[in-house]
């Protein structure tokens, strides 16, 4: 599966599983990007979820779009328990991994896994979109 059939096929879920446990429908379902709510942030980050739930398989994965504006950060470099992939779709952003960092652009991906300090800066001149996925849920 290429980045690209990964970014294709996020829609197809998309809010089909609003509860945070709820298993998601093994069957396909389309939902235009243009559907999918917008949550904004005082970064001024505009996130649209996408998709968030269990899959029949059993994992569990959170999946949104972010817009982020020139110089901003979604939010501070922090660490969790699940593991994170961010795709960047466009533009420039620095990933910030335990106090080092390193630029990507469109195409690129990051990994954060599990436990690992990391951070997303727009290092650019125009708007960065990326996605992240998630998997695995926050133990509390």
């Amino acid at each position: 599966m290429t980045r690209r059939d990964l970014v294709m096929l996020a829609p197809v879920l998309a809010m089909a599983a609003e509860e945070t446990g709820k298993t998601l429908p093994p069957n396909s379902r389309v939902f235009s990007f243009d559907s999918l709510p917008v949550k904004s942030s005082p970064s001024g980050a505009a996130t649209r979820p996408v998709l968030q739930g269990r899959l029949p398989t059993g994992e569990f994965i959170e999946l949104h779009e972010t817009t982020l504006m020139p110089g901003q950060m979604p939010h501070p470099a922090h660490r969790h328990t699940h593991t994170e992939l961010m795709l960047i779709r466009e533009g420039t952003l620095e990933f910030i991994l335990d106090g080092k960092s390193e630029r990507l652009g469109s195409g690129g991906v990051a990994y954060a896994a599990s436990g690992e300090l990391h951070g997303l800066k727009n290092v650019g001149d125009v708007p960065a979109n990326y996605f992240v996925i998630a998997i695995g849920r926050e133990q509390s």
